[in-house]
């Protein structure tokens, strides 16, 4: 039964290959009117066979609108958007609405690029990546007249809805658990600050909170580019050959704060007596380690679930709920290498 030509198939096909009308077959890929069960099974059996896959576009010409939800995120390198993206699709895919991705590599003018691409196609809801945006993305967004849910950061003022944690608080909340455990000489490693808008904020939070305590950081290096695990431990490497008399190593993500781990066990620093350290994110690589890095969790696939229930919401009741900021909550785990013994 498989279409054996290159021309598109068409609800005649399916007509044809089910002996029922065109109007039924319609009926049933579109799931409405009353079509009996054995009718049913039989259009979508001989639509499967067939390898059919309907045409929305002339759908969506008439609604303005595909069920597409466009999912703007920086990267899919490291382990934490993969889980926003577990968070989104569990509640989308109890809808009818899908989730399509691009990825921006940190770079507003490629964001710029995305949305208007994505935006074209008159998506029903947009989840993007952070509060920053140029100024024509930020036009693009207010303009499209669907919900738009900004995610993983909360320092600042949505456009329409934002879903995250306050990165600052993050950053202050470290601060305080390093220094109640008596840690004085911090150096500090990250990723270039400029790409990153969150990682930003965690540092400037970091920093005043020491300030208030009367701490500065020692010492302080970012990178870009490259394995983060490797760059964790040649960055460590070199920051103590700068200063060995540091206490304490704070990392912008888990990735480096594990490569950084693996340096000072292979130089048999003791940990946390010596030097302690925390990274940022809690993914699960820290579980394989042979310490348990300190670290916060980001509270990344509940994110990821809160900004589709938003999406599905707004499109199922077409009202706009009072609460536009979800701000989520982080919590510090200790790990083996922040509570000194």
């Amino acid at each position: 039964m498989a279409n054996d030509d290159s021309r598109p198939l068409t609800l005649r096909d399916v007509s044809e290959a089910s002996g029922v009308s065109e109007m039924t077959v319609s009926r049933v890929l579109r799931n409405r009117g009353d079509v009996s069960q054995a009718t049913r099974e039989r259009v979508l059996e001989a639509a499967k066979a067939l390898g059919y896959v309907p045409n929305k576009i002339a759908g969506a010409l008439a609604s303005q609108r595909v069920n597409l939800v466009a999912v703007v995120i920086p990267s899919l390198r490291n382990m934490v958007f993969p889980e926003v993206m577990s968070g989104i699709s569990s509640v989308l895919e109890e809808t009818d609405l899908q989730p399509i991705v691009a990825v921006t590599d940190y770079l507003p003018e490629k964001e710029e690029r995305v949305l208007y691409e994505m935006l074209s196609w008159r998506p029903s809801g947009v989840i993007i990546a952070g509060l920053e945006h140029t100024d024509a993305a930020r036009a693009m967004l207010k303009a499209s007249g669907i919900p738009v849910v900004e995610i993983m950061d909360t320092d600042g003022i949505p456009i329409d809805a934002a879903v995250g944690i306050s990165h600052r608080r993050a950053g202050r909340e470290m601060a305080k658990a390093i220094l109640k455990q008596g840690y004085q000489r911090i150096g500090f490693m990250g990723t270039k600050m400029p790409l990153d808008h969150r990682a930003r904020k965690r540092f400037e939070g970091f920093t005043e909170a020491l300030a208030k305590a009367g701490v500065e950081i020692a010492d302080q290096e970012f990178y870009s580019g490259g394995s983060a695990l490797a760059k964790g431990r040649e960055m460590t490497r070199a920051m103590l050959k700068r200063d060995p008399e540091l206490d304490f190593l704070y990392y912008s993500n888990d990735m480096i704060a594990a490569g950084g781990l693996l340096e000072l066990l292979e130089q048999g620093i003791d940990i946390p007596g010596q030097i302690g350290l925390a990274g940022f994110n809690g993914v699960e690589l820290l579980d394989g380690l042979p310490r348990r890095v300190a670290t916060m969790d980001a509270c990344r696939t509940e994110v990821g679930r809160k900004a589709a229930q938003i999406i599905a919401d707004r499109i199922a009741t077409g009202t706009v709920e009072d609460e536009r900021v979800i701000e989520l909550t982080p919590t510090i785990s200790y790990g083996d290498t922040l509570k000194r013994r």
